[in-house]
C-alpha cells in the first residue's frame, strides 16, 4: 500500500514539474515563433514576434584548428607514461593506426566510449622551453552562447591556461578568462572566482584557480567558463526571472556582445605537472590530452528567425520579418521602407519583431516627418535616407534645417514651418549660415543678430568700416578736414591719414630741395667760422646768440 501510494505521489509530482515547466516557456517567452495568424478587424492578418533558434551543441558545426600544426601526438610516434604514476609507461601514439591515434576531432566525437577517445598533444620533450598550444574553434558565424563552455581533460587539468573570444572572425581577440595554479604568479592577476561578480563587474576578466589543480578524481578533469552563473546575476539562481535577464540583453550592447562570438581560442602555456618540479628524467608524463569540448549556443539572428541550416559547411538564420543575410542584419531589396533594425526581447513574452516593410507604402514610413514621400536604401551603409526633402529640410530623416536656416524651437519636426531662414546681412556677415539660435557671425566692427549693427569706432557704409576722424577725439592736422568720419582731406603741403605728414619728406631730396617749398640750410661763412672760434666759451654761456651770429 505504502509503496502504491509513493509511486501515486510520484507520478502527481511529476506532472506538477511538468506542468510547471511547459508554463514557464509562455510565462517568459521562448521566442521560438516569429508570426502566428490572428483575427482583427480587417480579418485574418499575420501577427509578428521577435523569435530566435533553439539552444543547440555548437561543436558539430565548427572547424578546429592547432598552432603549431604539427603539435599532435604519433608523428613520430611516442610512448606516454601516467602523469599520477610515473612507471605506467604502457600508452601509445601513432598516427598511422586507428587504434593509437589521437587526432583533434576526438575532442567532439560522442562521449561514453570506452576506453575514452581523446585529442592529445605531443609531450614536453623540450623543456624548459614552454610547451605551447593555440586550439581555435571556428563558425564563420556569429554564435549566442546560452551554456557553460566545458573542456575536458584526460591528461590532468593545464596548470596555465587563457580562454579567447573574437567577434570578428579571428581577426582580433580578447580573452574571456584566465587559469592558473596561481594566478599572480602566472598572470600578476588576484584570483577570484565567477561568485565574486556582480551585475556591475560581470564583464570583468578575471583570473580563477578553481580549474587547474591536477588529476585526483574525475570532477577534476573538467574547467569551465561559467556562462549561467554570470546570467543568474541578472534572472537570479534557477534563472526565473528571464525578464530580468532579456531586458539587460535588449538595452545593453556590451552585455550581448559578451555573450556573443565568432570564435574560440584555447590556449595551452603549462600543462599539468602534479608536482612543484618538474621530473625532467621522465618528461613523457607531460602533455596536454582533451577528451571533451562541450558549447553550447545558437546562431544570431537578430530575433528574425527561429532556425538555423548547416548547408555546405556553413550555418546561416532562415530569415523571417522580410530580412535577409547571415544573420538576418538587413532588409530585403523590396522592403526597405525604414531602416533595418534589430528584434527586441521586449515585452515580454513576445518581443517587438521590427520588421522590415515594403519600399513603396508612402511617406510616414519613410519617417521623414512630412518632408518627404520618397525614401532610398543605401545597402553600403544598410540604411534608408530620404530623397528631396522640402521646406527647407535635410537629414536623412529631413531632420535637420538645410544651410542659411536654423530650427524653429516653437515648431514640431513634422511643421511646414520648422525651418526659418537666417536672413543674415551680406555686408555684415561671414557667411549666409547662423547658429542654432538664428545670430549670425559677423565680421570684424560688426553686431546684431543678422549682423546690421557696427560697434563704436565703425561707421556703416556696405558693412562696417573703421570711423577715421570725428572733429572731436579724431582731429584732422595740419588744416585737414574731416570728411564723413571716414578720411581727412589735407592741404597741398601735407598727406596721411590724418594729415600729419610734410608732403616734402617722399619727394627726392626731402624737404631741403629747391622744388620742396622750404629755405634750404646754409653753411655759416669763414668770417663766421673765425668769430665762433674766438668767441666759443662766451657762446656755450649764452646759447641764444647763435642764431645772430650764424
Amino acid at each position: 500500500m505504502r509503496f502504491h501510494l509513493a509511486l501515486t505521489l510520484q507520478a502527481l509530482w511529476a506532472g506538477v514539474c511538468q506542468a510547471a515547466m511547459q508554463h514557464y516557456p509562455a510565462a517568459w517567452g521562448h521566442y521560438d515563433v516569429c508570426k502566428s495568424q490572428v483575427y482583427s478587424d480587417e480579418g485574418l492578418t499575420w501577427d509578428y514576434m521577435a523569435c530566435q533558434p533553439e539552444a543547440a551543441d555548437m561543436t558539430q558545426y565548427l572547424k578546429v584548428t592547432l598552432d603549431p600544426p604539427n603539435i599532435t601526438c604519433g608523428d613520430p610516434p611516442e610512448t606516454y607514461c601516467a602523469l599520477e604514476n610515473p612507471y605506467m609507461c604502457n600508452n601509445e601514439c601513432d598516427a598511422t593506426t586507428d587504434e593509437l591515434a589521437h587526432p583533434p576531432e576526438l575532442m567532439f566525437d560522442t562521449e561514453g566510449r570506452n576506453p575514452t577517445t581523446f585529442w592529445q598533444s605531443t609531450s614536453w620533450k623540450k623543456y624548459p622551453k614552454a610547451l605551447l598550444v593555440n586550439i581555435t574553434l571556428s563558425w564563420n558565424k556569429t554564435i549566442e552562447l546560452t551554456d557553460d563552455i566545458v573542456l575536458t581533460f584526460e591528461s590532468g587539468r593545464p596548470e596555465q591556461m587563457v580562454l579567447e573570444k573574437s567577434l570578428d572572425y579571428g581577426r582580433s581577440w580578447q580573452p574571456y578568462q584566465f587559469y592558473a595554479t596561481d594566478c599572480l604568479d602566472a598572470f600578476t592577476m588576484e584570483p577570484k572566482t565567477v561568485q565574486d561578480l556582480t551585475q556591475h563587474t560581470l564583464l570583468d576578466i578575471i583570473c580563477t584557480e578553481d580549474y587547474s589543480r591536477g588529476y585526483v578524481w574525475k570532477n577534476d578533469k573538467t574547467v569551465r567558463f561559467e556562462i549561467k552563473d554570470r546570467f543568474a546575476l541578472f534572472a537570479g539562481p534557477r534563472l526565473h526571472n528571464m525578464a530580468s535577464l532579456y531586458g539587460q540583453l535588449d538595452t545593453t550592447k556590451n552585455l550581448r556582445d559578451f555573450f556573443t562570438i565568432t570564435d574560440l581560442r584555447i590556449r595551452l602555456l603549462r600543462p599539468a605537472t602534479g608536482a612543484t618540479m618538474v621530473d625532467e628524467n621522465n618528461l613523457s608524463r607531460y602533455f596536454y590530452a582533451i577528451s571533451d569540448i562541450k558549447v553550447q549556443g545558437r546562431c544570431k539572428c537578430n530575433l528574425h528567425a527561429n532556425s538555423c541550416v548547416y548547408d555546405k559547411e556553413k550555418l546561416s538564420c532562415e530569415c523571417e520579418h522580410n530580412t535577409t543575410g547571415p544573420d538576418c542584419g538587413r532588409c530585403k531589396k523590396s522592403y526597405q521602407g525604414r531602416a533595418w533594425s534589430a528584434g527586441s526581447y521586449l515585452p515580454i513574452p513576445k518581443g517587438t519583431a521590427n520588421t522590415c516593410i515594403p519600399s513603396n507604402i508612402g511617406p510616414v514610413n519613410c519617417e521623414c516627418f512630412g518632408h518627404s514621400n520618397r525614401c532610398s536604401y543605401i545597402e553600403l551603409l544598410n540604411t534608408v535616407i530620404c530623397v528631396s526633402c522640402k521646406h527647407n529640410t535635410r537629414g536623412q530623416h529631413c531632420q535637420l534645417c538645410k544651410l542659411g536656416y536654423y530650427r524653429n524651437a516653437s515648431a514640431e519636426l513634422d511643421d511646414e514651418n520648422v525651418c526659418i531662414e537666417c536672413n543674415c546681412n551680406p555686408f555684415g556677415s561671414v557667411s549666409d549660415r547662423c547658429n542654432g539660435t538664428g545670430f549670425c557671425i559677423c565680421k570684424e566692427g560688426t553686431t546684431g543678430p543678422k549682423c546690421q549693427q557696427c560697434l563704436p569706432g565703425y561707421l556703416w557704409d556696405d558693412g562696417c568700416k573703421s570711423r577715421v576722424c570725428d572733429n572731436e577725439l579724431l582731429r584732422c592736422q595740419n588744416g585737414g578736414v574731416c570728411v564723413n568720419n571716414v578720411r581727412c582731406s589735407c592741404t597741398s603741403d601735407y598727406s596721411g591719414l590724418l594729415c600729419e605728414n610734410h608732403r616734402c619728406e617722399s619727394e627726392l631730396g626731402g624737404c631741403g630741395g629747391p622744388d620742396s617749398g622750404q629755405a634750404p640750410l646754409t653753411p655759416p661763412s669763414l668770417p663766421g667760422l673765425l668769430l665762433l672760434l674766438l668767441l666759443g666759451p662766451a657762446l656755450l654761456r649764452d646759447a641764444s646768440c647763435w642764431p645772430a651770429l650764424l
